[in-house]
């Protein structure tokens, strides 16, 4: 693949997601800390669990970035275990569950509307790394994982990673905010 045509992919991709977290930001704090059911995340919840991941990824990505003598290479090749996690987070129609480690996982945290700016913060900060790893040789350039940091990544494969996973959890807030959404507009009809 070409790293160019992966770079604007991923950049594309990230200006989404900013575009979604802007959407969900317009909607009430009650809403967003509402879950449909008891075992399931709030749509802040889900953003939050992103925000403790990007507290990880950014400052490793970076910090790779920077350490790196490798120039850029027009193309990039995926490893096999990062592309295995990049097409196990991917978003799709039908998504395997996944288990959360502790650390990463936000249920009962008490949110507010912050963590949104959080995580559209974190995402200008991904843009800006983005455009940086066009210096960078996107597979040469190793980033640690956030649950087992000995294992190592291709960093165009742990960008990947992030950002699909930021996507599937921005598909779970939505349809967690539009969930509980129906079910008030039901519960009001029936009065």
């Amino acid at each position: 693949m070409r790293a160019e045509t992966l770079i604007a992919d991923l950049i594309d991709r990230t200006r989404a997601n900013m575009n979604r977290a802007e959407a969900l930001r317009q909607l009430p704090l009650s809403a967003l800390n509402a879950r449909t059911a008891p075992e399931r995340w709030s749509a802040l919840e889900c953003i939050e669990h992103l925000n403790r991941y990007g507290r990880f990824y950014l400052p490793e990505i970076e910090q790779r970035m920077k350490a790196s003598r490798h120039p850029a290479s027009p193309d990039f090749r995926s490893g096999w275990l990062g592309n295995y996690f990049a097409k196990a987070l991917a978003p799709k129609e039908k998504l395997n569950h996944m288990k959360t480690f502790s650390t990463m996982d936000p249920k009962g945290s008490a949110l507010d509307a912050g963590v949104l700016d959080v995580f559209l913060q974190q995402q200008q900060q991904m843009l800006l790394l983005l455009d940086r790893a066009r210096r960078t040789d996107l597979s040469r350039v190793r980033t640690a994982v956030s649950f087992m940091p000995l294992l190592r990544l291709r960093l165009g494969d742990t960008f990947r990673v992030v950002i699909y996973h930021n996507e599937r959890h921005l598909g779970q807030a939505e349809r967690e905010a539009a969930g509980l959404a129906h079910e008030r507009s039901l519960a009001g009809n029936a009065q």
